[in-house]
């Protein structure tokens, strides 16, 4: 599959997001191709880390491809995105061995998410990373989502990323616990992944999966509440069917609340 390649190289994983034309926005089969090689790591045993990246130096992954929304309806159309997105995050978290994510531009919507779940995530001094949907299409993130954010980052920069619909710059994104480090470029971005994932990889498995488990399984408790209707009210509004058109016409958006 061009559009997300894969390759193991002396016990390291490595994936990158392949459409730089598209700033690598997610097709449904990207997300699944990620899914399987989440889910198939453990069986692996040579396979110690993995390193998830974007091509070329403009983004990690401009979150989900739009093009994907144009025949959303109904809730079930809503529900089952959503049920298809936290299969791909659930899968990165259970993944037994380490992941890192690195990088370089932007990493919004579904790359934000995907980066925001990897057990590690490094920049260039080039990333912005966000969820701008309060400006393009007006949908919502999932109660999982939400949950997994908070966990990270509090509630409050939660709200304050959600809100403003802005895209934080790498220091500030340090500063917040986005991430553990920024490397000056794109070049020394990919060789410092590479190191960080070699570093992981002579250390002891059984106690990066622990580690890796326990901080899992103290996230739950913030996942059990149900946020169907939040995401049902969003994705077949109004709003969102001529978000999602206004946005691949380049129009600009007119928000009615309906």
């Amino acid at each position: 599959m061009d559009e997300l390649l894969y390759e193991t190289r002396d016990g390291i994983g490595f994936v990158t997001l392949n459409r730089p034309q598209a700033r690598n926005a997610l097709t449904f089969p990207m997300y699944e191709r990620l899914r399987q090689i989440a889910l198939t790591a453990g069986d692996d045993p040579s396979l110690r880390a993995i390193v998830i990246t974007g091509a070329g130096e403009k983004a990690f992954a401009a979150g989900t491809d739009i093009s994907q929304f144009t025949e959303f309806r109904t809730p079930e159309d809503a529900l089952a995105y959503e049920e298809r997105i936290d299969g791909v995050l659930t899968a990165l978290e259970e993944c037994p061995k380490p992941t890192i994510a690195a990088i370089a531009g932007a990493a919004t919507g579904g790359g934000a998410a995907i980066a925001a779940v990897c057990d590690m995530r490094i920049a260039a001094a080039n990333a912005r990373i966000g969820f701008p949907i309060a400006k393009t299409l007006g949908n919502c993130l999932s109660m999982a989502n939400y949950g997994r954010l908070a966990a990270l980052i509090g509630p409050a920069r939660v709200i304050d990323l959600v809100y403003t619909a802005r895209l934080v710059e790498a220091e500030e994104a340090k500063a917040i616990g986005l991430l553990s480090e920024i490397l000056p470029d794109h070049a020394a971005l990919q060789a410092r992944a590479e190191a960080l994932a070699r570093t992981l990889a002579g250390h002891a498995p059984l106690t990066l999966r622990a580690t890796k488990e326990a901080m899992r399984r103290l996230r739950l408790a913030a996942r059990q509440v149900n946020g169907d209707d939040l995401v049902t009210m969003c994705f077949t509004s109004n709003d969102f069917r001529e978000g999602v058109q206004n946005f691949l016409a380049k129009r600009p958006m007119q928000w009615t609340g309906t």
